[in-house]
């Protein structure tokens, strides 16, 4: 019989998964408690939430949250990281706050219902911010609208020359 301590965890965790867009699992063995705590102290200024987990307890909370896809990710010594905001972000974040500790490995998220494995995370973490993909992308699609206006108007310059050409010529002419 699950206590009610266990319930309010599973509601907990399953709140926290149903507010975010990335969940990121790793394997937090080899960590001491102060070490733990730091972890989550520099993630929580740069609003991650970093929670140690009982898996049998998040695999249910995945289940309420309607995230089943991250059950399989939930092997051994599981703590999860939940960004909610910019998925790069979050990854990048999570990545520079771990580095210093050899022994945390990331297993695995979850991006929007997706699953994805952890060599994945680590290129996620390597795209640039979301402003600058959306500039370069604005970019990309001015390019060739910028050269077709300005082919356009060479055409249009091109027949004006060539009116004003016919015009001096009947000019001299006359």
């Amino acid at each position: 019989m699950p206590t009610e301590a266990k319930r309010a965890t599973v509601a907990e965790l399953a709140g926290e998964l149903a507010g975010t867009t990335t969940a990121i699992v790793s394997d937090y063995r080899g960590l001491s408690v102060s070490d733990i705590g730091a972890i989550r102290r520099s993630l929580r200024e740069q609003g991650i939430p970093y929670r140690v987990v009982k898996n049998r307890l998040m695999r249910i909370a995945a289940e309420q949250a309607g995230v089943p896809e991250l059950a399989p990710l939930l092997q051994g010594p599981s703590a999860v990281a939940f960004g909610r905001g910019d998925e790069a972000a979050t990854a990048r974040a999570f990545l520079e706050v771990t580095r210093r500790y050899r022994t945390v490995s990331v297993r695995g998220a979850i991006l929007g219902g997706r699953s994805i494995d952890g060599s994945e995370v680590g290129r996620l973490a390597t795209l640039p911010p979301r402003d600058v993909l959306l500039a370069s992308l604005a970019g990309t699609l001015q390019g060739p609208l910028t050269s077709m206006a300005g082919l356009l108007g060479a055409s249009l310059r091109d027949l004006a020359r060539g009116l004003a050409q016919v015009r001096d010529q009947r000019a001299r002419s006359a």
